[in-house]
């Protein structure tokens, strides 16, 4: 439990101190922001601070921050330190610039920002990426909550061939829809402080409930292997054996497979698609470290949780390390919350995906309008739009749902075109760190930028689902790509600030 402790600690004071370097790097100021000087009562709306960093959390939090530390704790205790000083200098303040950025540039959309601080051949690579990532985003955010929903909380089995759940399913997908057609204060600002109020049950129960169970947590000095943390796993003849972080530590390949696996607690591309949304309801440009920064660490707060919930559940024997996260997410919300605290809870964790896939696919509106000057102003053509994605979200869905292997396959390409997302706005803040005099500090997002070029450069050379290539050579070409990242970087975000210094 003192690991656990550490990394809290660790999380909150040091989102304090890099989240102040952060917000003195870009110096946020009071001029008018776009939710006054672009208001249109759809898009652009002012709203009050609070509703924004609440609107912010639940976009940008989605099942990531639960199944991804569940999966990740395997790797033991180094979770409980990994997790908070990944999302301090990497994840927190890839959200702030990203978000600060669009909101002083008029409130635009991400692929707007890699449009100005990059070329055009980056700028074309980022919107066919940012689209299928925004696609993925939205059948994983209906299939995720739609699972726990039918199992969890109803009582169903939650099989392809059941009616039940293409219900529950087709309620999420209707809700999407709305959600993505209808002005943002109409429904998203109305129905999101019910959300949040119990995301925050959720989130703090389960943390209460660590200390109260007693549940027995790893630290980073104990022995991995010992039987006293042995987290049983069921085998096909129905037996059990001990599990050992130890032994998956050595063979699971912590790098990069952990910073893959144990995305959205830690960095998410996904999260610079939801900020942008939020620069355009933002007041003043002062509320931006509480609004981005903040709730990203709020976010990390949550991974910590669940990443303790499911070693201390692993740990007292009470469910198999082997189980599945939704088996898992449900099991430790009725454990420690009793019946009827666990289904509220499970119901917190089903508006996390929920609350994110609305926005996602809202945010994949906007991009595309944006990207191709078609006209939003009016309902129809709002609607418009939107039919022609929520059409390819169902036929992935239907995919997912359908193919043994589907979700699996789904999921792997979800969370590796997460993190790859983030090197575009990498890109974008770094340029613009130059061409605003703030080269000195480039190194901030140049950091992160160079582990997750590695991270994800490695682990696609590797995978099933990108090019097999050994370990060996695999960790190669990731050291190799992350080095010509930060040297192009460098010398492109040199050579256009010489060139706006000769204007």
């Amino acid at each position: 439990m003192i690991t656990f402790i550490i990394g809290l600690v660790i999380l909150f004071v040091g989102a304090a101190v890099y989240g102040a370097i952060c917000e003195k790097v870009f110096g946020p100021d009071d001029r008018q922001t776009p939710a006054y000087s672009k208001q249109d009562g759809v898009d652009y709306v002012p709203m009050p601070k609070w509703k924004n960093m609440l609107i912010n959390l639940l976009n940008i939090a989605g099942t990531g921050p639960i199944f991804g530390p569940i999966q990740g704790i395997l790797f033991g205790p180094i979770a409980f330190i990994t997790i908070p000083i990944g999302n301090i200098i990497g994840g927190a303040m890839h959200d702030y610039f990203s978000g600060m950025i669009c909101l002083r540039d008029g409130g635009s959309q991400m692929s707007s920002m890699i449009h100005k601080y990059s070329n055009k051949g980056i700028y074309r690579i980022y919107n066919v990426f940012v689209c299928l990532l925004l696609l993925l985003v939205g059948a994983v955010f209906i299939y995720t909550p739609g699972d726990i929903a039918a199992t969890g909380i109803f009582g169903f089995d939650g099989a392809a061939t059941s009616v039940s759940t293409w219900v529950i399913y087709g309620a999420i997908f209707v809700y999407y829809l709305i959600a993505t057609v209808f002005p943002i204060d109409a429904i998203i600002g109305k129905i999101y402080p019910i959300f949040g109020a119990i995301l925050l049950f959720s989130a703090v129960g389960v943390f209460a409930g660590l200390f109260v169970k007693g549940y027995p947590l790893l630290n980073l000095w104990d022995n991995w292997q010992a039987p006293a943390f042995a987290a049983f796993q069921t085998a096909a003849d129905g037996s059990t054996a001990a599990f050992s972080y130890g032994e998956y530590f050595a063979n699971g390949h912590f790098l990069p497979v952990f910073f893959v696996t144990v995305a959205c607690g830690i960095l998410s591309g996904f999260h610079s698609t939801q900020t942008a949304i939020i620069s355009r309801t933002v007041k003043s440009e002062k509320e931006g470290r509480m609004t981005f920064y903040n709730m990203m660490v709020l976010e990390g707060f949550i991974a910590m949780v669940w990443a303790g919930a499911a070693m201390g559940i692993f740990n007292a024997g009470l469910q198999a390390a082997n189980a599945g996260a939704t088996s898992t997410v449900i099991k430790v919300c009725k454990d420690i919350l009793g019946p009827v605290g666990g289904v509220i809870a499970l119901v917190g964790i089903v508006v996390l995906p929920i609350t994110s896939g609305d926005t996602a696919l809202r945010s994949l509106r906007l991009s595309v309008s944006e990207s191709l000057h078609i006209d939003q102003s009016s309902k129809a053509k709002r609607l418009g739009l939107s039919a022609i994605i929520f059409a390819l979200v169902a036929v992935i869905l239907v995919f997912a749902k359908s193919s043994p292997s589907g979700f699996n396959t789904l999921w792997r390409y979800f969370a590796w075109s997460n993190q790859t997302l983030s090197l575009f706005a990498f890109l974008g803040i770094s340029v613009w760190m130059f061409e605003n005099s703030k080269a000195k500090w480039v190194w901030i997002p140049l950091i992160p930028a160079a582990w997750y070029t590695f991270v994800t450069v490695t682990y696609i050379a590797n995978a099933q689902i990108g090019f097999h290539i050994p370990w060996t050579p695999a960790y190669i070409i990731g050291v190799c790509a992350a080095v010509a990242y930060v040297g192009i970087v460098v010398w492109y975000g040199k050579k256009r600030a010489a060139r706006l210094q000769k204007l």
